[in-house]
């Protein structure tokens, strides 16, 4: 999560340091707590919660519990990460809905702090989950916010009540009041109110939020703030408790470039709990709150459970056994592959995905130049080829794959590398099928796996039965695979590369360096062979 960035390297290496001590002293536990505090106050988080966190931390860290610990530098890990959850809130609180519908949701906060936008992705978000929401367009002030939900509420699917035209026409109270009267009769169970803001707090603003609230009586007042909004979050977040009073925080743009420090200090300044995060532009890009996995992300930890519920609710469970069934049959195909990557398109962002694993933070070079189109393009080569080609890889001679690449307006090289992944990710597959260890391309056979191609060399009669050279039809590649068989190193036996080179421990037979016939004979002598 890019808000979190800056904090999270800072942490991490911060507890980098600390992981090399043995036994923490009194100065190792000041020492990290200071810098503790430095990235907490640069992420713009609020003075008086570093001063809370910090004190609370040390405290724990000079305590028994870390002195008693068997790696006093995992203790203060986890005495971190527990305050953590603490600022954020503790634990998940979900929306509180009314007894008797529809129930009432009002939505406060700053002109720019993305209200409309997240109206819609909640309302998406509820229609998801069985309700049968409708968007209420009270906020008749700013130029075009009327046509605005309009918009968003058509791509979210649901209904918008917006009787009133807008841009400084019509009254906000009385639209809202015959709302939650119309969401009855057309038997809408949630009314999702969005409120007009301002570009900074004033009184009219927080008159009109509070009338629309006496007039409804909402079941929830979410107070969506932005996370880039700094150390201004503090002092806007108690003007709308004072002037509202809202029930819960809802963060947004939580995948912006900024330091979020509103995030870790809000929950903990106003009392009130963090029930929704928004985190993208789009109207998927919305999740509930978890505060033990929002640190967990902080600290680099990961957040596995929420990447668990994302593919549970992208990926088929059905479509799955399948899918498995026919690897250990050996029928997998590239149509099956094909829908296994658009099935991991649905689950969202890969890259996001991606950094919702532990130690993410140590590749963030990787994922930041990690191309999502890439599955748009392997996509684009599948769909140019014939069923029967998609069936079976080896009707693709030099013809068809020329054709291939100009109807998906790729290369031939791009149709070429991806059917080799195909095969080797088949071949991998099938192996772990069948209960065996399969072999990693440039990692060299796994001591004791059964994997494909065991990482043998080709034996002298296969070498006799191909004729002792290569067959390739491609000149170029024929006389490289000719050289290599010449130099001890037979192209097809386990990926091409030596044993152990996935390392760097060496370079398989034939290889610079490698011990001699007579070297190993004295070898074997010596441990008495």
């Amino acid at each position: 999560m890019a808000t979190f960035g800056t904090l999270s390297d800072r942490l991490t290496e911060t507890f980098k340091n600390l992981r090399t001590k043995g036994k923490l002293t009194a100065s190792d536990v000041d020492g990290t707590v200071r810098e503790i505090r430095r990235a907490l106050l640069d992420a713009d988080v609020s003075l008086d919660v570093v001063k809370s966190f910090t004190a609370t931390v040390r405290e724990r860290a000079l305590g028994d519990e870390v002195n008693r610990a068997l790696n006093p530098a995992q203790q203060v890990v986890q005495i971190v990460n527990e305050e953590l959850v603490g600022i954020l809130g503790g634990q998940q609180r979900r929306l509180q809905f009314a007894k008797n519908p529809p129930t009432v949701i009002m939505l406060a906060g700053l002109q720019g702090a993305g209200k409309t936008t997240l109206a819609g992705k909640l309302a998406k978000w509820l229609k998801k989950d069985g309700h049968t929401p409708m968007l209420v367009a009270a906020d008749l002030q700013r130029p075009n916010a009327v046509n605005q939900l309009q918009v968003v509420g058509e791509q979210a699917g649901v209904t918008v009540f917006a009787p009133e035209p807008g841009n400084g026409v019509g009254d906000p109270v009385r639209v809202a009041e015959d709302a939650v009267a119309q969401a009855a009769r057309a038997q809408h169970d949630v009314v999702i109110i969005d409120t007009a803001g301002r570009l900074g707090v004033d009184a009219e603003m927080m008159k009109q939020a509070a009338d629309i609230r006496k007039a409804t009586n909402p079941d929830e007042v979410l107070f969506v703030i932005d996370a880039m909004i700094g150390q201004d979050a503090v002092t806007t977040a108690k003007a709308f408790q004072d002037g509202v009073d809202f029930t819960g925080v809802v963060l947004s743009k939580l995948d912006g470039d900024a330091r979020g420090g509103a995030a870790l200090s809000v929950a903990s300044v106003t009392g009130r709990p963090i029930i929704f995060a928004s985190t993208g532009e789009t109207l998927d890009d919305f999740e509930p709150f978890h505060p033990d996995r929002m640190a967990s992300r902080i600290l680099d930890l990961g957040d596995i459970l929420t990447l668990i519920e994302q593919a549970q609710q992208a990926f088929d469970e059905e479509e799955a056994l399948k899918v498995a069934e026919k690897i250990a049959t050996e029928q997998f195909t590239l149509d099956d592959f094909l829908a296994q990557m658009q099935q991991l398109r649905g689950a969202g962002s890969i890259k996001k995905m991606l950094g919702m694993l532990p130690g993410a933070g140590g590749m963030k070079q990787q994922l930041e130049n990690f191309d999502e189109r890439e599955i748009v393009r392997t996509e684009a080569i599948i769909q140019s080829m014939t069923p029967a080609e998609r069936k079976n890889t080896k009707l693709l001679n030099g013809s068809r794959r020329l054709r291939i690449a100009k109807g998906s307006g790729m290369t031939v090289t791009d149709v070429n590398q991806l059917v080799q992944r195909f095969e080797q990710a088949a071949k991998m597959m099938k192996t772990v099928a069948r209960g065996g260890t399969p072999q990693i391309p440039g990692m060299g056979p796994i001591p004791g796996g059964g994997g494909y191609g065991g990482g043998k060399r080709q034996s002298a009669k296969n070498k006799k039965k191909s004729g002792g050279g290569s067959r390739s039809g491609n000149p170029a590649k024929r006389a490289a695979e000719n050289a290599a068989i010449a130099s001890g190193q037979v192209p097809g036996a386990a990926s091409d590369a030596p044993a152990g080179s996935g390392f760097g421990l060496g370079g398989g037979a034939g290889a610079k360096g490698a011990p001699s016939e007579e070297e190993m004979a004295a070898l074997q002598k010596l441990l008495g062979r």
